[in-house]
């Protein structure tokens, strides 16, 4: 039976003649951290003192022995999960191989072989500039060369994101000892029909011993079959029946089945292969309509409105997120509403703890290949490391049922088009080939059972504008840079795969980014933790557009910039979800950070929950009432119809009751309704608003901007209650917030924005909070007031 051993110990970093301690799986910054080298990089300005560490050659050492394993075993093999990035790999001195691509697994026969085991990095940038003088000038979206080396491209800093271009061991090391034969890969196709379950498992060896003969026994759901293995490969196929289907959240139950497969020599048992796999069917509806051409997601024959958000690598230094931080991150997402997760371009195909994560709680993956914002280059020796790279993580992430999507890049197929590239590249290559050539073909070839799109955004045709909204995928990014989110409303994309607004991190966050700063929107660590280009002054004008701008008051500008942010958010996903089904999915920019920073995360670098994290709790919950002008929209995403009446108040701010009336409403199972606003309820002027009660949930639609609304002075009073914290409005009291880790760092509240109206009570669940106070909850509650 192969044996595996693990190489985690005993390794040591090479600095300046020093041997430091190093950890594998780690990564030279995390390592140079440990020993006191270099300062926390997440803290102050502390990113510009490290940059010589990317610019560096490192070792990693250690000794390699046969042990106990090799006894009795014909082959010993050196297996790398990742390495990062161009590397050479040495025992005493002899050279095993070289990589250039963290994308990658490695393996080397060190059969017979002890000794000094040196895995030599050479700098990213050197291997980036080399590529780069070799085959060219490319265009991107930054001046980093990350487009010319098969590494994570966020590494080399984004508009979210340090410049912090990592080294190491970043997946496991072992040594695996075996004899005869080995179980090289095994490609799972899994499918239902009518109602059968069938899983089809391609299977290659590796052998010492060409003459052996072998078999594969496998069983999965109880059902068990054996077959012989034709040379280096084999196929067995298992039909199950009465299978149950695995469902995204939301829409059934998330059953996962066992499978296991034994490569066999007679009675002997050489070695396994185990995963859990679902059953179910993924499509993608592109057909064409009288609104253009869609892109729904179909599963198990049940259409989908996609509430999703955008992933990227949870930290920069992703060799340090555990499967428990992966669950709890995914966890917070669920918690949210959604049920799509896009792995965007600029990260990595991520660990298997990710998707299982993701099997286990329903949330559908989009996985895009790793290319984002640039023009890559098809010539060798990037070509030939993309398909192996593709064709490797296609196998390796093929049993998962959460996986519906491949996606062929990040913004690229717009970049070529719009953002100048087409003229500066004169004909020079720029990934097109990879987009619809090799990936494609990849998957066809390996993974047929799940849909391909050469892009995000992508019409499906160069007959078209690549973003264009009423053809497949599209991104937003206009609004966010010049305009304001009332924006949102100007078209029903077929697909809102990227859209998002800016806000800074929570308080205790950057309490403890930016130790000892006199914190201001403008001070030099908040400076350094904004990333955007122009990132501030984007804040800064659109809340202008809706409130008076806080001069000189730190808290305020903290608590109005979080408000707009969910609300930026709010608007273009009521909109959307209202146009169900012509628009099928809404996918946030973003969910999470990699470092505590000002973004368009919904989850900061600390983990901690912004308000737009609980507005999109709101958003995409089954039910959603939204105001959208003269019409109610009741959003029904439920199995189920949705019946009743909404009771709709024409008040003042003042809380007088100006108007009122029912309207009853019928939302079938997966179906929008729509309720006139009758023309006497509709508000007018800056001090009227509408109010749409249904079933519990409530709609808002105020006919002015805050800055012009005359707000009364907010008055309400504040109860501990056991477990939270309880406020009772004896005015308005609108998008009322507790800021709970300005109460202690630890602390969570269970809710975000909340408008109340005279009278209304609402109880605040607060966890963590060590020594609760009235007067320190009150100090930590922030609302809207008028500006006078």
């Amino acid at each position: 039976m192969l044996q595996a051993t693990p190489l985690a110990d005993g390794w040591i970093l090479r600095h300046d003649g020093d041997a430091l301690p190093a950890s594998v799986p780690g990564c030279v910054h995390t390592d140079l951290l440990a020993a006191g080298v270099i300062p926390d990089p997440f803290l102050g300005r502390n990113e510009t003192e490290v940059a010589w560490v990317g610019r560096r050659d490192w070792t990693y050492e250690t000794e390699l022995r046969a042990g106990p394993g090799a006894s009795g075993h014909e082959q010993t093999d050196l297996v790398f999960e990742g390495l990062d990035t161009a590397a050479e790999v040495l025992l005493d001195g002899r050279v095993l191989g070289r990589t250039r691509n963290m994308h990658r697994s490695y393996r080397f026969d060190v059969t017979g072989l002890e000794g000094r085991l040196s895995v030599r990095f050479v700098s990213a940038y050197a291997e980036a500039e080399a590529v780069r003088g070799a085959l060219g000038e490319r265009p991107a979206a930054y001046d980093e060369p990350f487009q010319y080396i098969r590494k994570m491209a966020c590494s080399f800093g984004w508009d979210w994101g340090p410049t912090l271009v990592t080294a190491g061991i970043w997946r496991p090391a072992r040594l695996e000892h075996w004899s005869t034969a080995r179980i090289s890969r095994v490609r799972p196709l899994v499918t239902v029909e009518q109602g059968l379950g069938v899983v089809e498992l391609a299977v290659d060896v590796e052998r010492t011993r060409v003459e052996a003969p072998l078999a594969v026994a496998a069983t999965v759901g109880g059902v068990r079959v054996r077959a012989a293995i034709d040379g280096a490969s084999g196929t067995v196929r298992l039909e199950v029946p009465d299978v149950e289907l695995w469902w995204p959240r939301g829409y059934g139950e998330q059953p996962l089945y066992d499978v296991e497969l034994r490569l066999l020599h007679g009675d002997d048992e050489l070695d396994a292969w185990r995963r859990r796999i679902g059953f179910r069917t993924v499509g993608l509806d592109r057909s064409a309509d009288e609104h253009g051409t869609g892109f729904t997601f179909v599963v198990n024959g049940e259409r989908l409105f996609a509430r999703g958000v955008n992933w990227i690598p949870d930290d920069v230094f992703p060799s340090r997120i555990t499967r428990e931080r992966y669950r709890e991150r995914l966890t917070q997402a669920a918690g949210a509403g959604v049920d799509l997760v896009r792995i965007w371009g600029g990260g990595i195909y991520e660990s298997e703890d990710f998707y299982d994560v993701c099997d286990e709680l329903g949330l559908l993956v989009w996985q895009d290949f790793p290319f984002a914002c640039a023009a890559y280059p098809e010539e060798q020796p990037l070509r030939g490391e993309v398909e192996a790279e593709a064709r490797e993580n296609v196998v390796r992430l093929m049993p998962h049922p959460s996986l519906v999507l491949w996606n062929g890049n990040n913004e690229n197929l717009w970049g070529f088009r719009d953002w100048g590239w087409e003229e500066r590249l004169a004909g020079d290559s720029w990934g097109e080939g990879y987009y619809l050539g090799v990936l494609p073909r990849v998957v066809a070839e390996l993974d047929p059972t799940r849909p391909y799109t050469a892009g995000s955004p992508w019409s499906g045709s160069w007959e078209r504008h690549p973003n264009d909204p009423a053809h497949g995928t599209h991104h937003s990014w206009e609004v966010w840079n010049r305009e304001d989110y009332a924006k949102y409303r100007a078209n029903v994309p077929r697909f809102m795969a990227e859209f998002g607004w800016q806000a800074p991190p929570a308080y205790a966050t950057l309490r403890a980014a930016l130790p000892g700063e006199e914190l201001t929107p403008d001070s030099p660590g908040m400076l350094h933790h904004q990333k955007a280009d122009d990132g501030n002054g984007k804040l800064r004008r659109g809340l202008e557009r809706h409130f008076a701008f806080p001069e000189g008051d730190f808290d305020r500008w903290h608590y109005l910039t979080q408000v707009n942010q969910a609300r930026a958010v709010a608007t273009g996903i009521e909109h959307w979800r209202s146009h169900w089904p012509v628009c099928a999915g809404t996918v946030v920019w973003q969910l999470n950070d990699c470092w505590p920073v000002t973004s368009w995360a919904a989850i900061d670098g600390h983990g901690r929950e912004k308000p737009l994290y609980h507005e999109l709790r709101r958003l995409y919950a089954d039910r959603l009432l939204t105001v959208q002008g003269r019409v109610v929209a009741v959003v029904n995403q439920a199995p189920h119809a949705w019946t009743g009446a909404v009771r709709l108040r024409r008040m003042s701010v003042d809380g007088a009751l100006i108007g009122e009336a029912s309207a009853e409403f019928g939302a079938g199972a997966r179906a929008v309704a729509r309720v006139d606003v009758p023309k006497e309820l509709e508000p007018v002027g800056s001090k009227e608003f509408l109010v749409a009660d249904a079933d519990g949930l409530r709609a808002l639609s105020f006919a002015a901007p805050d800055r012009e609304i005359p707000y009364p002075r907010p008055e309400f009073e504040v109860a501990l209650v056991p477990g939270g914290v309880q406020v009772t409005a004896r005015t308005l009291v609108r998008d009322l917030l507790l800021q709970a880790d300005r109460l202690d760092p630890e602390a969570r509240a269970d809710r975000g924005l909340v408008t109340l109206l005279p009278g209304e009570q609402v109880t605040i669940g607060v966890s963590g909070w060590k020594t609760p106070d009235p007067d320190a909850a009150r100090s930590a509650l922030y609302c809207l007031e008028h500006s006078r």
